[in-house]
Order: structure tokens, then sequence, then C-alpha cells
């Protein structure tokens, strides 16, 4: 009991002394802990103020709560050390090395073992993957590639041969002058026959050149100061040549005697063209009518053609003699039958200008070329079976001749301004074998050698250039060209009256 007293007695004694220091109060903890909380929810609404700035919320607003809810969580990259944590990252891993690629590891060594091993056949001396040797190394006895098809699906045929490209001459083998030529689009003044004699018009005289020896013979001149020559052909043989007159008359001249056989009358103006079909002389005039003669009797006239409005400036009979094809100033060709009376098979205005140049294909039958003026400048290819135009090329220039060749599927064209150039044509493709430049005027008229090798082209600045642009290829001519077979059984002596 008296024990019980001392300690109440002392506890007493207590409230008299001094508080400890170390108690905090209530009111003073209670503001400690309001600061720590107001610091905490400054830093939070910094956090969330920076998220929402870089990136919109997609979540939606939490019952009761005014604060939108973002996808994901943007740490605070400032508390990082980057350095610190790769330098950590690498001692702490010994196989790693400065670049990641690894210092040492058994693992790496024993897989670098084997893929050696299994590449290299087993040697683990330093060996070559590549190297250069003289031949590679034969495959064993009776080894068969199977990918052999895969490679060699789109390899060449075996048979096929390299296409190769035909070399033209760019410069004539010859010029010759040929003054007084006169230089008229719608005149006809050159022809070269099968015994190799080139005739040539000039002025108001026609000259005879051989090609082989080179001698000049003058056949005729006009009397009458008006009258020039118009127009020149020459019979299939080569015997006689048809003589066109700006007087409207057509004669016949023996060449190798020199002298005229005939004169035949009927037009009534200029005979600018001329075509032998056998003979069957057809000539053309500036009256617009074709006639037909037959130079075997007296009464020469067998037919008039009449389809053209203006002069007639072009003639030719197909290879076949069945066909004329006709062209004129009135910008019409006209393709006539030989058993078709005296309307034409077909009349074509596709020309917008002159149809003058006018060639038949020799080794496809019923294959027409034809070529239009200043204003049409265009060679078409005509089915003269069906009356259909196959192809159309505009040449930019004036087409004032054509001439297919009998050794390769090719045909020449001579042209007047601005290039008054020679082209040579790919058939069909039409793309441009070679430019054969030179004249310095309008290449009016081109004619071919007997073997069908060289062409020669006179112009209106009075020459003649001889080009060997279809020289002979036995390789390729015996297939692309094929000669078209004339049942007709050729006349060689011809009796003219």
């Amino acid at each position: 009991m008296s024990a019980f007293v001392n300690d109440w007695t002392n506890n007493l004694n207590a409230f008299d002394s001094a508080l400890d220091t170390k108690v905090i109060p209530r009111w003073k903890r209670k503001a400690m802990e309001k600061a720590q909380q107001s610091s905490a929810n400054a830093s939070t609404s910094a956090i969330t103020a920076s998220s929402l700035a870089t990136t919109p919320s997609r979540g939606t607003k939490r019952r009761g709560s005014g604060t939108p809810q973002c996808d994901r969580f943007i740490p605070n990259r400032a508390a990082m050390d980057m350095s610190l944590g790769k330098f950590a990252l690498q001692e702490n891993n010994p196989t790693l090395g400065e670049d990641g690629s690894g210092a040492y590891s058994p693992a790496k060594e024993e897989y670098q073992q084997t893929l050696q091993e299994t590449l290299l056949n087993g040697r683990t001396e330093c060996a070559k993957i590549l190297a250069f040797k003289a031949k590679a190394p034969a495959p064993p006895v009776g080894y068969q590639n199977s990918l052999k098809v895969l490679y060699s699906q789109n390899k060449a045929s075996a048979g096929r041969k390299r296409k190769v490209t035909r070399h033209i001459p760019q410069a004539p083998e010859r010029v010759l002058d040929a003054p007084d030529m006169l230089d008229d689009y719608y005149l006809n003044l050159l022809d070269w026959n099968k015994q190799n004699i080139l005739a040539v018009a000039l002025g108001q005289t026609v000259y005879l050149w051989n090609a082989e020896n080179g001698s000049i013979t003058e056949l005729c001149t006009t009397e009458e100061p008006d009258n020039f020559i118009t127009s020149l052909s020459w019979i299939e043989d080569g015997s006689y040549l048809a003589v066109g007159t700006n007087t409207a008359d057509v004669q016949l001249w023996d060449t190798e005697a020199s002298r005229q056989v005939r004169c035949m009358k009927g037009h009534h103006s200029r005979v600018g063209s001329l075509a032998w079909n056998q003979f069957i002389l057809s000539s053309g005039s500036r009256d617009s009518m074709i006639f037909n003669h037959d130079v075997r009797v007296a009464d020469h006239h067998i037919a008039t053609l009449a389809s053209h409005t203006q002069e007639v400036c072009g003639l030719k009979w197909s290879p076949d003699g069945t066909q004329l094809a006709s062209g004129g100033n009135d910008n019409l060709l006209c393709i006539w039958d030989i058993n078709g009376g005296e309307s034409p098979k077909f009349t074509l205005n596709d020309h917008c200008s002159a149809v003058k140049a006018l060639d038949w294909c020799p080794w496809q039958e019923n294959l027409l070329a034809s070529g239009g003026g200043t204003a049409d400048r265009c060679i078409r290819f005509w089915n003269t079976e069906t009356g259909n135009c196959l192809n159309t090329i505009d040449t930019k220039s004036q087409v004032c001749s054509l001439k297919w060749s009998t050794h390769h599927k090719e045909i020449v064209s001579s042209h007047g301004f601005s290039q008054n150039q020679l082209i040579v044509w790919k058939y069909p493709s039409m793309v441009k074998m070679a430019e054969l430049t030179g004249h310095t005027s309008r290449v009016l008229h081109l004619a071919a050698s007997p073997d069908g090798e060289t062409i020669v082209s006179a112009a209106g600045d009075e020459t003649l250039r001889f080009w060997k642009c279809f020289a002979r290829d036995s390789a390729s001519s015996a297939a692309a060209t094929k000669p078209v077979i004339d049942n007709r059984g050729l006349r060689r002596n011809v009796n003219i009256r």
C-alpha cells in the first residue's frame, strides 16, 4: 500500500516538470501532413498536365470525377541515366563487348566452328569461299543439274541466228552531169532497161548511157523550139524506147538502129507518163486521159481510160500484167483491171496531193506503194485485190518517186523539200535503214539497174547519182524475195508496125 502511494505521488510531481521536446504536438503534426499532401498533389497535377498536352485522352470520365483518364504512362526520363545503365549492363554481362558483338562466348565459338565445318567441308584452315581460277572444276561423272530446265527456259533456240544490220553506203558510187534536165514534178524522164542502158531526157534530147562501157549515145532531138521530152519508158526486153513529148505525141524508137519506128497521136496535151505491158503501151496525158496502144497493129488505139479529171502523172503496170495503177494531179489513185473494161476497179482518194510515185512490189502480189506530193507527203501501201490501205507513213517531205528492192524486203523513196534525200525503208516495219543525201534540189526520178543492186536518182540540180543501196545478200535474198510468177509466156519478138 505504501508503494502504491509513493508511485502516485511521483506521477503528480511529473506534471510540474517540463514536457518532452521529442514529442510533436498534434496541431503541428496535422500542419506538416497537410503541407506534404499539398506538395504531392502539385507534383501529380504537373505530370497530368504534361501528358494531356502531348497525348489526347481517349478514355471516358470516371463516375463522380471530373478528371479525364489517359491511356498511357509517361515516365520522368530526367531521372534516368542512360550512360550509367549501359555501363552497368556491359559490366554485368561479360559476353558483350564495347560494340555489343561479344568479347567471348563459348556458345558463339561453337556455332562458328560448326558453320565453318559445314560450309567448308571440314577444312579448318584459312580457306577462301570465292577464288579466281582458270576453269571451274568439272562436275562428278553422271551429275545432272535439276534446275537445268529452269535456267534454260528463256534461252534462244540453237538454230536462231543473230540479226545483222545490212551496211548501206552513204555516198554515191558515181555522179554524172545532166544539163538541161527539166525541174518538173509531173514528168518522168529516166528509165533503165535490161540491157544495162540508161535513158535520160535532157531538154529536147534523149541520151543513152551504157553502164557497162560508159559510152553515151544521142538517140533523138525534137525539132520544134517549144517541144521537149516529157516521158520515157523501155519495153520489157529493152529493144524499143517509148518517148512522150510536149506536143502530145508518143514516139517509138529502135535504139539499136537509132531510128523512129512510129509516132502515135491522139492526146490533146503533153504526155507525162508511159508504161509497158508486153506489147501494150499505156500513155497518160495532161488532158486527163489514159490511152492503151497496141503497137503491133496499125490501128494502135485500143482503149481509153477516163477517170481522172487532171493531168495523169503516174502510170505503172503490175509485174503479172493484170492491173494498171494510175495517179493524177486530182489526188486520185485508180486501179484498172486488164479485163475490167474502161472503168476503174478502185478509185482511191486517201492522198491529198498529186500522186506521181507508184511502184508494184516484185515479190508480193497485189501490193502497191504510192506517194503523195507536197500537201500529202505520205507513202501508202495498198492491197489492190480488196482496195484496202495496209499502212501509211508520213515522210515529212514531198514524195517524188518509189522503187522496190528485188533482193531485200525494202523500198527506197526520193523526196523534195527540205532534205532532197533518198530514204531506204524496211518493209513492213517501215524503219529507216538509211538516208542518202547529196542532191541540192528535189529528187524527181528513180530507176533500178538490171541486177537490182544500184539505184540511180535524177534531180533538179542537173545531176545523176548512182547508189549501191540494194547489194545482193545471198543468204537473205533467197528467203526474203520470191519473184512473182508470170504465166503469160513473154513474147520476145514483137513486130511493131
